[in-house]
């Protein structure tokens, strides 16, 4: 079976080829008969994808050790859980997951769009062939899952393709097994979510190559692909919040996010995407930011491979990262030519890309939205600098007596921390402002309610206790931003109930229903708010204790005590556990005990990382969180770190919330005679120009 995988991305990479020479010659040379054949080219690259992927799978599955793949990430003892998810836990298998999402992606774009672009497709699927192209031969020559192990005549063993000569297959029985701190339940899903964010971003960036190529630069391509790019952008949004959520649970430090180089690769493409959601619909409106919604989704789709690269060359150290492999050349020449090919393309239809009109006013929609841009380009440039910093410094230090260094989480809050607080500000001016221009009629109207419940938000936060200044400025700015989400609700709502005499949820579900895009957008709004709070609490008030605890012996952190009541062992299916009980008062009055652990994993991967189990107890106000740190003398005693955490599931609540609004955003719309009359029927909703 592994050979007929290995054949079948031989036979994708030269179908991926011909696909692209078919697409473009008969797009130059008015051959459709060509271009459906360089359609036909994309669905079998995608079904041989497929089955490759199916082999693998498989091959996991059935813990086929002939693969070097197989040995390297699954044991006998592993769950049939973890290895599945052993496809995308390591480089080959990743880099092949990769691949079929995109595959997958393309298949989708190609059946859904292909009557509505006719002069678009031909570009739109070479441009998605190339990447799949280039991954192929990534898996082929640099990083291939079939690879075998074989005994070399000198007797080292070695993975190789095809058997060097006088080779013997290696004989294996039980393998490596996953990575330790891969077996949890969210470090499965949250790749998935990742790949799908990462990937799919390809399929605008497709389109905007199709449309410079063609000089189709109207909002024809632009409404298609809002809904290509929220799509991923949900997607990519959860794969973080959930690669937030492993952090919390498994690495023991109390926090969520360690600005680590991979959680960066991650927000990078992100931070883009988010730009690009906003500034579309200027150009949708307007006809403004042409040139700058291009810069945009070619720099989303650079960042993603850009991550791709980070994660899985190795030039970087993290707890994410892959070990130092020989893909790094490939990646390389890809982004440079993909970057100097977009920047070609876009400076020679820069004279079609310019704008229809002007900013007529600094107190404007488009102008919030384009503050709002700078600034999520901003916090990209700044992340995407202290990424790299270890790698500036390493090059300046042999030319200069610097030694090598990296950033860590302290210089990435001082200086990202103001530049979100002013993000969070403009999110909610945006609404509240006119598009073109806002008479001083309409700013006092729109800005009066969210102004004072943004004070009023500062001075509840300051008499339940907050009393450093950015916290009471970041609640400030919150309450600023939820006045303003709740006064457009109000509005909606209150002119349905005058003109139709609905009730208040009635009024509401209308609005959602009838207005996705606009509603569903508040509704992500409230999530990142949500979070806004979480952030704002955990980062400022954490509390945190330390102690070596003999049994009955007692600890505080914040208002609870903690005591060390016992140790001990459990058998889990591939661990040994060795388990705390530690007892639990908050505020004097006694609560079911935690208890934090830590595994010993027995295959040869985990031999030597042992993990932490965290004891979290979750609330609405804050999150006690204890981590068993190690112990002596049979447990006798024992160390503990114990954290106190302000607010904390807000974050996950906020991200369930995001994921709710982009889904509102992307439904299926209503009807057009629906909105018209919605439309008719709340004519007071929104923003009143002056």
């Amino acid at each position: 079976m592994a050979d007929l995988g290995l054949l079948a991305l031989t036979i994708a990479l030269f179908v991926a080829a011909f696909g692209i020479a078919a697409n473009l010659i008969g797009a130059w040379q008015r051959r459709p008969a060509l271009v459906v054949a360089g359609r036909n080219a994309l669905y079998v690259v995608s079904a041989f994808v497929t089955f490759a992927s199916m082999v693998l799978v498989a091959a996991l599955v059935r813990r086929d050790y002939s693969l070097a793949y197989v040995v390297g990430h699954v044991s006998n003892d592993l769950p049939l859980f973890y290895r599945v998810a052993a496809f995308w836990g390591g480089q080959a298998g990743s880099l092949l997951f990769w691949t079929l999402v995109l595959s997958l992606y393309a298949y989708a774009a190609t059946v859904a769009q292909w009557e509505r672009q006719p002069v678009l497709r031909p570009y739109v699927t070479a441009v998605l062939l190339t990447t799949q192209l280039f991954f192929l031969v990534v898996l082929l020559f640099s990083a291939n899952p079939f690879a075998r192990l074989w005994v070399l005549p000198d007797g080292n063993i070695e993975p190789r393709v095809v058997a060097p000569a006088g080779a013997v297959a290696h004989q294996v029985t039980d393998g490596s097994g996953l990575n330790p701190l891969l077996q949890n339940y969210w470090m499965v899903i949250h790749p998935v979510m990742l790949y799908l964010g990462w990937v799919g971003m390809t399929v605008p960036f497709a389109y905007a190559v199709a449309a410079l190529v063609t000089r189709q630069l109207g909002n024809d391509w632009i409404r298609v692909m809002r809904r290509w790019t929220l799509v991923p952008w949900m997607f990519l949004t959860a794969g973080i919040l959930m690669g937030s959520q492993w952090a919390y649970v498994e690495l023991g430090w109390g926090g969520y996010w360690a600005w680590d180089p991979v959680e960066n690769a991650s927000l990078l493409p992100w931070l883009t995407a988010t730009a690009f959601l906003h500034s579309i619909m200027i150009q949708e409106r307007r006809g403004m930011l042409k040139v700058w919604n291009m810069v945009l989704i070619g720099t989303t789709f650079g960042l993603t491979i850009f991550g791709t690269f980070l994660t899985r060359s190795g030039v970087i150290e993290s707890v994410h990262a892959f070990a130092l492999s020989n893909i790094g050349p490939l990646f390389l020449a890809f982004m440079a030519l993909t970057f100097f090919g977009y920047l070609w393309l876009l400076l020679s239809r820069w004279d079609d890309l310019r704008s229809v009109n002007q900013l007529d006013s600094v107190l404007s929609r488009e102008s919030a939205f384009l503050f709002q841009n700078l600034v999520f380009f901003g916090i990209m440039g700044v992340t995407l600098f202290g990424t790299l910093y270890p790698l500036i410094s390493d090059f300046l230090s042999r030319f200069l007596p610097v030694d090598r260094m990296s950033l860590a989480a302290p210089w990435f809050n001082k200086v990202t921390g103001p530049l979100f607080i002013v993000l969070l500000a403009l999110m909610g001016s945006a609404p509240l402002l006119a598009w073109r221009r806002t008479g001083r009629a309409a700013l006092r109207e729109n800005f009066t309610f969210p102004l004072v419940f943004g004070l009023a938000t500062a001075l509840l936060a300051f008499l339940l206790g907050v009393r450093r200044p950015y916290a009471v400025l970041s609640f400030a700015v919150i309450g600023f931003v939820l006045g303003g989400i709740l006064q457009e609700f109000y509005r909606g709502a209150q002119a349905r109930r005058a003109t139709r005499g609905e009730s208040w949820p009635a009024a509401v579900w209308t609005l959602l229903r009838r207005n996705q895009r606009r509603y569903g957008g508040y509704i992500v709004h409230l999530g990142v708010l949500m979070i806004a709070v979480a952030i704002t609490g955990a980062n400022t008030y954490q509390i945190e204790a330390q102690a070596n605890l003999a049994i009955n012996e007692s600890m505080r952190v914040g208002n609870y005590e903690l005591t060390y009541m016992d140790l001990r062992q459990v058998a889990g299916p591939t661990y040994d556990q060795v388990r705390a009980v530690v007892g639990v008062k908050r505020n004097g009055l006694v609560t079911d005990p935690v208890m934090p652990a830590m595994n010993f994993y027995r295959s040869r991967a985990g031999q030597d990382q042992p993990t932490n189990e965290i004891a979290i107890r979750m609330g609405l106000t804050e999150d006690l969180y204890v981590v068993l740190a190690g112990w002596e003398n049979n447990g006798q005693t024992a160390s503990f770190k114990a954290y106190v955490n302000p607010l904390m599931s807000w974050m996950w609540i906020g991200g369930a919330v995001m994921i709710l609004g982009t889904l509102a955003a992307v439904w299926p719309h209503a009807t057009a005679e629906e909105r018209r009359r919605s439309e008719a029927a709340a004519p007071a909703a929104g923003v009143r120009r002056a």
